[in-house]
């Protein structure tokens, strides 16, 4: 059977708070093996840690991340790099730490400073650099500085998340051994350029994630609680498999592929759990 895994999910989010152990229930009934939790903040750091262990009793592949999101860089201090420091020092021995983020820029909201965010940006790159982890990188209209930063090091790679660039700015991202995650906003007609570039971009650049609980699908934008979730994956990739007209095991089975290329330590943790953990 395809593995299926949500390669962002804030499952740590206070909208979840009601009924996480529900929620995380639903997903593994729904056929979600693992989802990969990104942390956003340096206080966060240990809670996320411990939430992937907690998720991972039901969807056995979970892992996480830590970085510090570039939303959240007002209220960060410069210390808070040394911090990940040894927090990524700390956690390199738990399989389940696959890589730094959530990291990157936001040029979309105004009264994010684009030079505070960059000192965080480049820290956190230095230190994916320094101690050979992929990144998980948060793009919204800041594609082309991403790239430039990421020509200036050697990273293993990573995940360009909620892709919405342009196709040469996907194919920069692939010549730098990324790959662009696809999620909800695929699922609307109107979202014509992100269908576009399901459709078109190479099937090796590609992986999967629902950005829970944020970034519904079509079928619960307009409920009146649309609040996004892991278990809202399989149909997710049913509509990038109607989008590619590929089948939906197969779409699930190339993109789960390509998320434990880029993340090794993901791959890892997957080769070393019970042939049967994995499979519904």
């Amino acid at each position: 059977m395809a593995l299926c895994l949500d390669t962002h999910c804030h499952l740590d989010a206070p909208e979840f708070d009601l009924d996480r152990d529900g929620m995380i229930q639903r997903a593994a009934q729904a056929g979600v093996d693992g989802v990969l939790i990104p942390a956003v903040k340096a206080s966060d750091f240990e809670s996320v840690k411990k939430l992937a262990h907690h998720a991972a009793e039901y969807m056995p592949a979970t892992v996480y991340t830590l970085g510090i999101h570039p939303i959240f860089t007002p209220q960060a201090k410069e210390s808070d790099i040394n911090l990940l420091r040894a927090a990524i020092e700390q956690s390199l021995g738990d399989p389940r730490f696959v890589g730094v983020g959530e990291i990157g820029l936001d040029y979309f909201l105004p009264e994010l400073d684009p030079h505070h965010q960059a000192f965080f940006f480049e820290a956190q790159l230095d230190l994916a650099k320094e101690f050979n982890l992929p990144v998980i990188l948060h793009v919204r209209r800041s594609q082309d500085a991403i790239i430039k930063a990421l020509k200036t090091r050697k990273l293993s790679g990573g995940i360009a998340h909620a892709f919405n660039g342009s196709f040469q700015q996907a194919e920069n991202f692939m010549k730098l051994q990324f790959v662009m995650g696809f999620g909800g906003a695929m699922t609307h007609d109107r979202a014509l350029q992100i269908r576009r570039l399901a459709k078109d971009l190479p099937a090796e650049s590609i992986v999967l994630e629902t950005d829970a609980p944020d970034i519904p699908p079509v079928w619960l934008a307009h409920t009146e609680l649309p609040r996004n979730e892991p278990g809202e994956l399989p149909q997710i990739s049913s509509v990038l498999a109607e989008i590619r007209g590929d089948l939906i095991a197969r779409t699930q089975h190339i993109c789960s592929h390509n998320a434990l290329r880029v993340i090794p330590r993901w791959n890892d943790l997957i080769a070393s759990l019970p042939k049967d953990s994995t499979t519904h």
